[in-house]
């Protein structure tokens, strides 16, 4: 019977059991196709990683599931991924190919131990929601401090900025009403000068409410950058995932100038925290 090791690790946090959740089957080539979405279920985090040798001239080849599909790109299994194989890899520095092109990785370490890591995002694309009143009513907000815009960097990214924490953290949506927007992953936010506070709904994805959403935390820099809220280059703290009881910290920032991104970026810790296989 074949067996498909893995490993898991807590993404965007230092401490076991907090932060997001992510299985990475280090080795892929044997799993077969049909298998690889059946596995993300069974498991059922927010996202799954399958590694496989490059092919375009990274140090690895990686792809990401969902409970329900595929995705180009993410950022917790992206970082989390380099986490599980830059040990093994020796790597100050990981490239994982993606849907979305080469995303390097850098490795922070203290003696052996890697500490914190910071990838390079691919950039945005940006347009307005059509269907923002919809939203709004799903969320059971009145309006948004600023205006209601889609970052897609492989998962499409929507952001609602609301007055206050206080209002984030008692958001309680309408999942049936989200469900109806198709597949867009809503991150709700409120916060001032470079710390702010999360929460993302996603449940056209198969996540109801993420907690930590490294995709997610470069748009929002850049969302505030072009709003003005913040400078270029400034970089913000991101709190998340105290609602589903798994508090994540997340680091983040957008430089660029006249309007537009050049780089996007985000930094986290992460911590192996078990080893299994399926036999199946």
């Amino acid at each position: 019977m074949p067996s498909f090791r893995y490993v898991v690790c807590d993404v965007f946090t230092d401490v076991p059991l907090a932060g997001n959740q992510l299985a990475v089957f280090t080795d892929a080539r044997d799993i077969p196709e049909h298998r690889l979405q059946a596995l993300a279920r069974e498991i059922n985090y927010s996202e799954t990683t399958f590694v496989y040798p490059p092919e375009a001239g990274g140090h690895v080849r990686m792809r990401i599931f969902t409970p329900e599909r595929e995705v180009p790109f993410a950022g917790h299994p992206t970082l989390g991924t380099a986490f599980v194989l830059g040990g093994p890899l020796q790597l100050a520095e990981i490239r994982i190919e993606t849907g979305r092109g080469i995303v390097p990785v850098r490795l922070e370490r203290e003696g052996a131990r890697i500490v914190f890591g910071r990838m390079e995002q691919p950039l945005p694309g940006i347009e307005e929601l059509d269907r923002a009143e919809e939203l709004l009513a799903a969320l059971g907000v009145e309006g948004s401090q600023l205006p209601v815009r889609l970052y897609d960097n492989g998962i499409r990214h929507v952001f609602v900025a609301l007055d206050s924490e206080e209002e984030v953290a008692a958001l309680r949506p309408d999942r049936a009403r989200l469900l109806a927007l198709g597949e867009i992953a809503v991150s709700c936010f409120a916060g001032e000068g470079r710390r702010f506070k999360t929460r993302m709904f996603a449940p056209a994805l198969g996540v109801d409410e993420d907690p930590a959403t490294g995709s997610a935390a470069g748009p929002l820099a850049l969302h505030l950058a072009l709003a003005g809220r913040i400078a270029w280059g400034e970089e913000i703290e991101i709190s998340q995932g105290a609602e589903v009881g798994r508090p994540s910290t997340l680091y983040a920032r957008a430089e660029g100038a006249d309007g537009a991104a050049e780089r996007i970026e985000v930094g986290g810790a992460a911590v192996v925290v078990a080893r299994g296989e399926f036999q199946i």
